[in-house]
C-alpha cells in the first residue's frame, strides 16, 4: 500500500453498455483518473478491451455495474456481468471488480455541459468520462477504506454463467 492507502498500479475503468464502452485509466500513484477512448460495442469490442489491457497493464479492470435506485440487479447488470467474464478470461490473471455505476453518466453529462458542451458534442466523449468518474470513485474508496473497491468478479468454469 501507499501512504494514500492505495495499491501502486494503473487501474482500466469501463463504462460497458450496448452501442459504446467508455474506457479510462489512472497513472500508477492513482492521482489522475483520465479518458483513454470510446470502444465501439460488439463483435470487436472485447478484442480491442483485451488490447487496452495489454497496453497499459493494470492491476486490476474496475466495470461500472448498473443498480437500480434500491441496489437491485436487471437485465442490463446481467449483460455486463456475462461480457466481463468473457473479459476476465481473455486477461486473467488481471482482476475484474464490479463497482456501484449508479448517477455517473448523469454526472459526466453535468460535467460536459459546465464546460460548454451541447449535447450532441457529448455524445462522441460521455462514456470516457463516466468511465474516468467510475475510477475516481473506486480510487477514493480503496483510499478511503484501504481495501479494494466494489465487487470482484468471481470466474465460474464457462457454461456455468
Amino acid at each position: 500500500m501507499t501512504d494514500a492507502g492505495l495499491r501502486p498500479g494503473v487501474r482500466l475503468a469501463l463504462d460497458w453498455g450496448d452501442a459504446r464502452i467508455g474506457v479510462a485509466a489512472c497513472d500508477s500513484a492513482g492521482i489522475l483518473a483520465y479518458p483513454v477512448e470510446t470502444v465501439a460495442g460488439g463483435s470487436q469490442a472485447l478484442a480491442r478491451l483485451t488490447a487496452l489491457v495489454a497496453e497499459y497493464e493494470p492491476i486490476e479492470v474496475v466495470i461500472g455495474l448498473p443498480r437500480s435506485l434500491r441496489g437491485g440487479e436487471g437485465p442490463a447488470a446481467k449483460k455486463i456481468r456475462r461480457n466481463a467474464a468473457s473479459l476476465a478470461r481473455r486477461i486473467s490473471p488481471i482482476r475484474v471488480r464490479f463497482v456501484d455505476e449508479r448517477f455517473t453518466t448523469v454526472e459526466a453529462a453535468r460535467t460536459l455541459t459546465e464546460q460548454g458542451r451541447t449535447a450532441r458534442q457529448q455524445r462522441r466523449v460521455i462514456d470516457q468520462v463516466a468511465a474516468v468518474t467510475i475510477l475516481e470513485q473506486a480510487l477514493e474508496t480503496e483510499r478511503s477504506t484501504g481495501q479494494p473497491p466494489g465487487m470482484p468478479l468471481e470466474l465460474r468454469p464457462a457454461g456455468e454463467e
